[in-house]
């Protein structure tokens, strides 16, 4: 449980945990780190802590570079509980601490908590002087929550960027340049589709005023600190938040009872690979509903099927549509597909639910619906119909 040096004094003290699978409905591949940061120079700084179980693993990385009796300042980031579950236990031990945070994770942080801290509220541009070194706070409100703010120290050139640019990777290196950068980007990428996605004008704000800075460390609340691979991770966020879509993908995403709608599924992505389009299939008795959205993240079409069961959707099929419409990707084709026996009610529904404004507000191309089993002339039409639509679509980019 060693401590990691950024900079001369300045140091990552977070914790690692290898075990988790689930972060809020959000199916992750290697666990999460919880990054926190010390810095000692005239007054020592605690940047963010970590989630309640990992208070101990914590305080020993701290207890390796200073007495943790010496924190004079805690800056808390975010308000939600994997960047402040230990801020009880910390401050039930150092009642001193002053707490700096920004007037809405003040509230959060009193609602959250039921305690009154020593808080010091800031602001966008506001400054603390801890010594040879300042710190300025930059409030982003709902990137992803409204209370976040990020720090920068302009002396270390360091950006505590809290959520943004994170990702949920589980690991021994701290650094991109220890780490794959493939995976770390794919990583940033699973973790903008399925925490940041909704908020990209947000984001593209946040983006504007980190241009602005001198960086050489990006260091998130989770996952590696960048430092070799910071115009990739930036670009790729501009990407992301400009809600950039590839005209040429598709996701097709579907559950099935008796291969009726597989076999739909197949044709559809037919008519799209014949169009020389890049299709992801996925079958959501077997996929992750976080894989699909990362996928989903860079597609235009977007393509769901369900049968019919007891006049209505397959559960996994509403689950997904639900966790979708939370995530509100926007600017992209739908297509409900599905098969039945004699209601046919689930291409309807799922129609109306991924193109209802008050929904996920998709452009609807003409459902798909297939009666029983759908023999080879059936799925060849359903090719040539989407096919048919591709045309319209395509001649429109």
């Amino acid at each position: 449980m060693k401590p990691v040096k950024l900079r001369e004094n300045i140091w990552w003290v977070g914790a690692i945990d290898w075990d988790l699978r689930c972060f809020h409905s959000y199916q992750i591949h290697h666990g999460a780190t919880y990054n926190a940061y010390l810095i000692i120079d005239e007054k020592v700084v605690l940047i963010d802590n970590v989630d309640d179980k990992h208070y101990d693993e914590m305080m020993e990385r701290i207890s390796q570079v200073i007495d943790p009796a010496k924190i004079d300042i805690i800056i808390q980031n975010h308000v939600e509980m994997d960047h402040s579950g230990s801020l009880i236990k910390l401050l039930d031990r150092y009642p001193d601490l002053v707490v700096y945070t920004n007037a809405m994770a003040v509230k959060g942080l009193k609602l959250q908590f039921k305690r009154d801290w020593n808080f010091h509220e800031v602001k966008t541009g506001d400054t603390v002087s801890i010594g040879k070194r300042n710190l300025t706070f930059v409030t982003t409100p709902m990137v992803h929550w409204p209370d976040n703010m990020v720090t920068y120290c302009p002396e270390e050139k360091i950006l505590f960027s809290n959520d943004a640019f994170g990702q949920h990777v589980c690991a021994s290196e701290r650094f991109d340049s220890d780490y794959p950068v493939d995976l770390a980007l794919y990583e940033a990428k699973n973790y903008y589709a399925n925490i940041v996605m909704p908020y990209g004008s947000q984001v593209q704000k946040a983006l504007e005023t980190v241009e602005k800075l001198d960086i050489e460390i990006i260091a998130p609340s989770h996952g590696v600190i960048w430092k070799d691979h910071i115009p990739e991770i930036i670009s790729n966020y501009k990407l992301w938040a400009n809600n950039d879509t590839d005209p040429n993908k598709a996701v097709i995403i579907y559950d099935t009872m008796w291969k009726s709608t597989q076999k739909m599924a197949y044709a559809i992505a037919r008519a799209f690979e014949n169009k020389g389009m890049q299709i992801r299939m996925f079958n959501l008795k077997n996929s992750l509903r976080s894989d699909i959205m990362t996928e989903l993240l860079t597609a235009r079409y977007i393509c769901v099927g369900s049968p019919t069961i007891n006049s209505t959707i397959l559960p996994d099929v509403a689950g997904f549509l639900y966790y979708m419409k939370g995530l509100a990707p926007k600017k992209r084709i739908g297509l409900a597909f599905g098969s039945y026996g004699w209601g046919g009610q689930s291409i309807d529904l799922v129609n109306k639910l991924m193109g209802d404004e008050k929904e996920c507000g998709l452009e609807m191309m003409e459902p798909v619906k297939a009666q029983y089993v759908p023999d080879e002339e059936t799925l060849q039409k359903i090719t040539k119909q989407i096919e048919e639509n591709l045309k319209i679509y395509m001649e429109e980019t």
